[in-house]
């Protein structure tokens, strides 16, 4: 067998061997090493495994990932969104469908120091739900709302998503951060107009809430003063310069874990269980990029992200439709595996092309992040729901339900940002030149 069949048949034994229920990082270290030892030499292979392992590990830069990993599970765990979700609730709770929109609101904001999408939707599975429960909000609306939401994450900083993305692209993480403001925050608007326009055609699925007064308005703000101020400072740090993202992720965990113990909101038990849930989670995420570096270097030997690269350059078909089946290909796939996992496995071998073709890597990027949005909330591997059903103990499918109506949102928003780019590049292009 040549190269190109090589790999493509060892692309199809990683799909096979998760479906057996192997790890992804595990099939992508067994293919890449095998593969890669067929191709040049055994000795070469091992050599080659113990030096990504090594680097993968070694690398400073990487650090970035469990240092925004715990400051968002700090966060989760110190009750910042309870005060969050509470504060919006005195704002907007007393309109149709106001705790619909009151979750979306208090979700956008906690995501500014949490860029877990599972974190976010336990944790307002177990605020909100319960609170639309009591003024008797339709279940489909409740859950599939918390569901939607929790996917805010992949787009809004600090996003761990991103920052892979950055890591296995070589972009700058700050620029990317800046690129997912506006996506998101139009995500979140979107997510707002679904929310208004199916209480208006149906006022029961979400009645009012209690109407607070300015008073309570206004002595409710600090809650969120606090968070602005670690996300802007985090932010503001990296773009002027005043420190790297690994450096920000230490500086926004440090305040965070300060705030949380200033105010009472964590004992010994919960900053435990955030950091034992980080070293999980970041163990998993850094265990990925290193399957993705060992497949990735028998990929480059195979030279098909080259080879499809040049194809696809020389097609007659118009790029959009190229990057459009791409795109496809994210929100199929992801649909089978880990949305996250199969954006790592992916993404080398389609980030090529997309450059070939003359394209943004920023915009491309929030290409991705929407079909990973989208992946999360679809069957089969829609883990946010999963997540949502079990807290709240509701069916999948009336989850499920609730759910669909917010894709809309996703599917308007990804169209917006392939149309007009300028929506992810103009923040980036300004501040980070």
């Amino acid at each position: 067998m040549n190269e190109v069949t090589v790999g493509i048949v060892g692309l199809l034994i990683v799909l096979a061997m998760f479906l057996t229920g192997i790890e992804l990082a595990f099939a992508m270290i067994i293919v890449g090493f095998l593969g890669f030892g067929y191709l040049i030499s055994w000795h070469a292979a091992f050599n080659l495994l113990a030096k990504d392992f090594f680097d993968v590990m070694n690398t400073y830069g990487f650090t970035v990932i469990p240092l925004f990993i715990l400051m968002g599970q700090l966060a989760f765990h110190s009750g910042a969104a309870k005060r969050l979700f509470d504060t919006a609730f005195k704002f907007i709770g007393h309109i149709p469908g106001g705790l619909a929109m009151t979750t979306v609101v208090a979700a956008s904001t906690f995501k500014a120091i949490c860029g877990s999408c599972p974190a976010t939707a336990a944790t307002f599975a177990s605020v909100a739900v319960p609170e639309m429960d009591r003024y008797k909000y339709d279940k489909r609306l409740s859950t599939g709302v918390v569901a939607s939401v929790g996917t805010l994450g992949v787009l809004l900083p600090p996003s761990v998503t991103l920052i892979v993305y950055g890591i296995i692209t070589d972009q700058s993480i700050g620029r990317l951060f800046l690129a997912g403001i506006f996506p998101g925050l139009l995500t979140a608007f979107f997510f707002i107009t679904v929310i208004l326009g199916w209480c208006t055609i149906n006022p029961d699925l979400g009645p009012q809430g209690e109407k607070s007064t300015w008073g309570q308005r206004f002595r409710s703000l600090p809650e969120v003063i606090w968070v602005v101020a670690i996300f802007l400072l985090v932010i503001g740090g990296i773009l002027q310069g005043f420190f790297t993202p690994t450096e920000a992720g230490s500086v926004g965990t440090f305040l965070v874990l300060v705030f949380a113990f200033a105010r009472r909101d964590l004992n010994l038990k919960g900053y435990i269980a955030a950091g034992l849930e980080s070293l999980r989670t970041a163990c998993m995420v850094m265990l990925l990029i290193t399957g993705s570096v060992v497949l990735g270097h028998f990929i480059t030997v195979t030279k098909i992200p080259m080879i499809a690269a040049d194809w696809v350059v020389t097609l007659q078909t118009p790029s959009w439709v190229i990057v459009l089946v791409i795109s496809l290909i994210y929100i199929i796939g992801g649909s089978f595996i880990d949305d996250f996992a199969f954006m790592i496995l992916a993404t080398p071998i389609f980030y090529p092309a997309i450059i070939r073709l003359g394209y943004d890597p920023l915009w491309f990027g929030m290409l991705v992040c929407l079909t990973v949005m989208v992946g999360l909330v679809i069957p089969p591997m829609a883990i946010v729901v999963f997540i949502v059903g079990k807290i709240t103990k509701t069916p999948l499918r009336i989850v499920y339900a609730g759910v669909y109506p917010f894709l809309l949102s996703l599917a308007v928003v990804a169209i917006l940002v392939f149309i007009f780019p300028p929506i992810v590049t103009w923040l980036p292009h300004i501040l980070m030149p």
